[in-house]
């Protein structure tokens, strides 16, 4: 049964990465659904499959785990609210699950986390998963009505503060031609501390966040002004270095820089892209820390 239910331990990280927007508590999710599998083995009855027995489990972890969390509020910046947010290593996705960029961007993330948690995981599991409304309610121990009703309110938020074109590219597992080259100048051009170049491919609208420190820069102007000081001018951290990389199926890249007397490049960020038109629409900046899962170096030498 152990063999068995390791089999699912990457889809249920992935559930559970999308309950908690954390890699790291998702990590800790699914360890505590296989110690729970493990001691309640013998109350499988086969009612259902052994997948779906364990995607139970993993979700009333999440909710528990949830429940010691204090509520956000939601406002017009989503990311910025969450500070717990962490980036998803695309080559970590199951290689048997089609996981759909829309199931698993940082924008769509944000947002169900602002759900209260019985809501988020009738969403999860009604339109992400699949699973019949019966199916549900017996897993959430809820009547049909409420998880329907859930559903709905769960679906007007996300219609109100998603992308408006998200459902263009709902279908993508991986970033297209178009962003693999956006995302080849925003690196070429932050290596050169070419603020020209940085921002003709930002949208006027573009928007930057920096879990877990709230930091949220809204609009062309505000991020190249907060960019400015480190990358050209008396303030300038020194040379950059870059690794490209992809994270929550969009274009990203680890940036490291080499201060002056130093011999390596140390781990400043990952910044995670989505791009629309052909132009930068937001960035997701993450701390160095999160290299790790990536399997991405702190320190570069040459």
């Amino acid at each position: 049964m152990v063999e068995e239910a390791e089999r699912y331990r990457r889809e249920l990280h992935v559930h559970c990465y999308r309950m908690l927007g954390s890699y790291t508590e998702a990590e800790d999710a699914v360890q505590e659904t296989m110690v729970r599998a493990w001691r309640r083995a013998e109350t499988y009855e086969g009612r259902s499959t052994y997948r779906a027995w364990l995607y139970k489990i993993a979700t009333n972890v999440c909710l528990d785990l949830l429940a010691k969390r204090k509520d956000v509020v939601l406002s017009e910046a989503p990311m910025s609210d969450v500070p717990w947010l962490e980036p998803y290593p695309d080559d970590q996705l199951p290689e048997e699950l089609a996981v759909a960029r829309e199931t698993i961007e940082l924008a769509f993330l944000a947002v169900i986390q602002h759900l209260p948690a019985r809501q988020r995981a009738v969403l999860v599991m009604r339109d992400v998963l699949g699973w019949p409304a019966e199916e549900t309610a017996q897993a959430l121990e809820m009547t049909v009505a409420s998880v329907k009703s859930a559903l709905q309110r769960g679906r007007g938020t996300l219609r109100k503060h998603l992308p408006e074109r998200r459902s263009e590219w709902a279908a993508a597992v991986e970033p297209s031609a178009e962003e693999k080259l956006v995302l080849k100048r925003y690196v070429e051009a932050s290596l050169k501390a070419d603020m020209g170049t940085l921002a003709a491919l930002l949208r006027e609208d573009a928007l930057q966040a920096m879990p877990p420190s709230m930091e949220f820069f809204p609009g062309r102007r505000a991020i190249l002004e907060m960019w400015a000081p480190v990358m050209s001018g008396q303030e300038a951290w020194g040379e950059w270095r870059a690794l490209t990389t992809t994270a929550n199926r969009m274009p990203a890249v680890a940036n490291y820089v080499r201060r002056p007397g130093e011999e390596h490049f140390s781990a400043v960020n990952l910044d995670v892209l989505r791009i629309e038109g052909g132009l930068i629409a937001e960035i997701t900046t993450f701390p160095p820390a999160t290299l790790a899962s990536f399997g991405l170096p702190e320190k570069i030498f040459e």
